[in-house]
């Protein structure tokens, strides 16, 4: 079941058509494609040939695919979040997010991933987690602003959960 775009105060998250992931993996934008400078960037390419496969193998994946962060006054995409797959078997998803340059430290990663969080609470699932490397404080901060909390670090990340 194809998900609708979700609405923030200053965002959209449109969740991607394959096409859309298509022309993502392809770095070429299509007709009424609004990509701000810099996206997309290497993670959103990641992102959008993982969702190709799920939807290859498994179809489409609902609510647990990728989306589109855009700016809701102007369309333009300035990154990407979403699911890395479906939840695990203790209903646990894990989110990935990021943004283009220009659109960081504004606060939309955090407005970004508490719409997200909602979207999977919505789903049903128990809790989502998430990491980032040990220097990445940008991101702790991000998850911590969205509700995630840190319960674990290891040598090379920080981890962190919230659940429903």
């Amino acid at each position: 079941m194809r998900i609708s775009s979700v609405a923030t105060a200053r965002l959209v998250l449109h969740p991607l058509s394959v096409g859309e992931a298509e022309r993502i993996v392809a770095r070429e934008a299509g007709p009424g494609d609004l990509w701000g400078a810099g996206y997309p960037a290497d993670g959103d390419v990641s992102g959008a040939g993982t969702f190709l496969r799920v939807w290859a193998s498994s179809g489409d994946p609902g609510v647990f695919g990728i989306y589109e962060i855009r700016l809701r006054d102007t369309g333009v995409a300035v990154g990407g979040i979403g699911f890395h797959g479906p939840p695990d078997e203790i209903g646990v998803a894990t989110v990935g997010y990021g943004l283009v340059p220009d659109a960081q430290g504004r606060g939309y990663a955090s407005e970004a991933l508490r719409a997200l969080l909602g979207i999977a609470r919505t789903a049903g699932v128990s809790g989502v987690k998430g990491d980032a490397d040990l220097d990445n404080l940008g991101s702790h901060r991000v998850m911590e602003a969205a509700g995630m909390a840190c319960v674990a670090e290891d040598a090379r990340l920080r981890h962190f959960y919230v659940g429903f």
